[in-house]
């Protein structure tokens, strides 16, 4: 196990450092330039030009800036934004972390408690119309995109019904719509998972062996049918925790909840190239992360794979 641990940590150190390397050079050529942004209307000569291009390091050879920003990133300093003068990224992706934190937290949780028994029950009750229902609602699940969702979530609680408020974070029910527009597709994609993996299970013969030696239904699905369905799910769990943070851009930004999503849609938008490229390596490094506990997990839980 410790060989198969070291094995994954060194492919998922180089996995980030191929992420660093693309980020550093896609936004090297991006269109726009993060001089002109500081400087914005004001009328400067070249001379001024020069010294914040020589503070800032912009007149080194790429290869010298790439080396420079993941030197100070490795000893945690992410630089300084562009557009928000001096203020240090690693502050603006902390007071950040806090709402992308907890809107991801409470979605994961209530995907996973309502996706993991909506599938169990649509296999166990198979061509009933329950399964019928809940294959309509995944199928609606995977396919409505998440700003439609938001969208009529906002027409029908806030502008409608007045029920709930549209953006910000003032209070807990602000984050009810983002909480259930994020679940929405993590529920829809798990309940599936699950449904499949159940399925599959209960075609196996050591499920008819313990239904032929008289043991309850009961039994039967919690300690032979739901442990095994579970493994394949514990895996794609782990993998949407990981992706999860994606889907904030796009809710977070809808319901203008100062969030990670939010803070790099806005530094794409403004050229603020540090706070972009922090924002892409830490998402590579959380997803390289969620993926190695994934395995130990999933090792943990199947002993078959402890023994190889």
């Amino acid at each position: 196990m410790l060989a198969y641990l070291i094995q994954r940590v060194v492919h998922g150190a180089i996995v980030i450092l191929f992420i660093s390397i693309g980020t550093f050079a896609i936004l090297q050529f991006a269109p726009g330039d993060p001089v002109t942004v500081m400087v914005g209307r004001a009328r400067v000569t070249q001379e001024q030009i020069d010294e914040i291009e020589r503070k800032w390091g912009f007149d080194r050879p790429w290869y010298e800036q790439y080396v420079t920003w993941m030197s100070n990133m490795a000893r945690g300093d992410f630089g300084k934004s562009v557009v928000r003068t001096s203020v240090p990224v690693r502050q603006m992706v902390w007071e950040a972390t806090g709402v992308t934190v907890r809107l991801n937290a409470l979605s994961f949780v209530v995907s996973a408690l309502i996706a993991v028994p909506l599938g169990i029950l649509a296999a166990t009750r198979r061509n009933s119309l329950f399964d019928y229902a809940a294959t309509l609602f995944t199928s609606l699940g995977v396919a409505l995109p998440s700003f439609w969702i938001s969208l009529m979530l906002i027409i029908l609680f806030s502008q409608t019904f007045s029920w709930l408020p549209p953006t910000g974070t003032a209070s807990w029910k602000n984050y009810i719509m983002p909480v259930a527009v994020l679940a929405t597709h993590e529920t829809a994609l798990l309940a599936r998972i699950t449904r499949g993996a159940t399925l599959e299970v209960l075609r196996q013969d050591f499920v008819t062996t313990a239904r032929s030696k008289g043991l309850a239904e009961r039994v039967v699905m919690m300690q032979h049918v739901v442990r095994n369905a579970l493994l394949p799910v514990t895996t794609v769990l782990g993998l949407r925790l990981a992706f999860l943070l994606s889907g904030t851009v796009v809710v977070e930004t809808i319901f203008a909840m100062p969030g990670l999503g939010r803070l790099f849609f806005d530094s794409v938008n403004r050229l603020d190239y540090q706070v972009v490229q922090a924002f892409v390596l830490l998402s590579g490094i959380v997803v390289v992360v969620a993926n190695i506990l994934t395995d130990l997990v999933y090792a943990y839980v199947d002993p078959r794979i402890r023994i190889r």
